[in-house]
């Protein structure tokens, strides 16, 4: 298996992107896998270099990394150092990393004879899910898009009106804590002001009914931090989606960071069995 870690992706007047490859060298034309991780992630946390490695075993291209403005950068792309890309993020930053990111794979000469660019998947997880939901509806070089305890509302999430919002209108930013690392992470208004300038291009809602790709939603009825109701809305809004329930799945299917075993927890192993079978099935 060739793994190749953290690639800089530069570009003039944005923020660099760090990317993963995970791939069998010998293997030609193979489908692409993007997967996007979600609010507050990143593409070293917990179980993702596991769950590359069973997409490589696969037979798959699976690309993973850093949204440009998660807090990370090039010399510490986990522990968001850089607390200010961070407080400057928004939705507009991240479907512009997704696209530098295929635009890379397009056209990177050192694997072309590796991937089949007629098949191209976004895998998103949490906040990445809804992103994604948003790229595969806008983009015709998406085959196929699966969703891991994805958000399926961003307007609700801004509590707008409340004396929160109002607080955080007033001052500019507002903070969150970081469990891991116990930093107080920013969230400039901008972010709100991103969304309300997009709002009727960024309504998942919207997005997922207009999908006419092969979709799969993949939920855990334990999930306290997406509720679950979320993963059936995403279903019932494509008729020809899928929906696969995980029993006792939480948030991350079982995995936390750090992860120090070499095997996958049960559920982790279940979605993603499930979503190389579903890729498999779609090509």
């Amino acid at each position: 298996m060739t793994i190749k870690k953290n690639i800089v992706l530069e570009k003039e007047g944005n923020k660099p992107i760090l990317v993963d490859l995970f791939y069998d060298s010998s293997n030609n034309k193979m489908p692409v896998i993007i997967f996007c991780h979600g609010y507050k992630g990143y593409k070293d946390w917990g179980c993702w270099n596991l769950v590359a490695k069973e997409f490589a075993t696969s037979n798959l291209f699976f690309i993973k990394f850093n949204f440009s403005h998660n807090g990370g950068t090039v010399q510490n792309p986990i522990d968001f150092p850089d607390l200010n890309a961070f407080g400057n993020n928004n939705f507009t930053h991240e479907l512009n990393d997704i696209e530098r990111v295929i635009s890379f794979v397009s056209s990177n000469k050192t694997f072309s004879t590796n991937i089949d660019l007629n098949n191209i998947f976004l895998i998103g997880h949490s906040r990445g899910g809804g992103i994604c939901a948003i790229k595969a509806s806008e983009d015709k070089r998406i085959k196929g898009l699966v969703s891991w305890a994805s958000v399926s509302n961003f307007k609700i999430r801004f509590s707008e009106g409340s004396e929160e919002f109002l607080k955080w209108k007033e001052k500019g930013v507002k903070y969150v804590e970081n469990k891991r690392t116990k930093q107080l992470m920013p969230h400039f208004y901008q972010f709100y002001l991103d969304f309300k300038k997009n709002e009727k291009r960024y309504n998942i809602k919207t997005a997922v009914k207009n999908l006419k790709i092969p979709f799969l939603v993949v939920h855990g009825d334990n999930d306290n931090s997406v509720h679950p109701f979320e993963g059936g809305d995403l279903h019932s809004w494509n008729k020809n989606s899928k929906f696969l329930n995980i029993e006792n799945g939480n948030h991350t299917f079982s995995s936390k960071h750090p992860w120090d075993g070499e095997k996958l927890p049960k559920e982790l192993k279940a979605v993603t069995e499930a979503s190389i079978s579903f890729i498999k099935n779609c090509i």
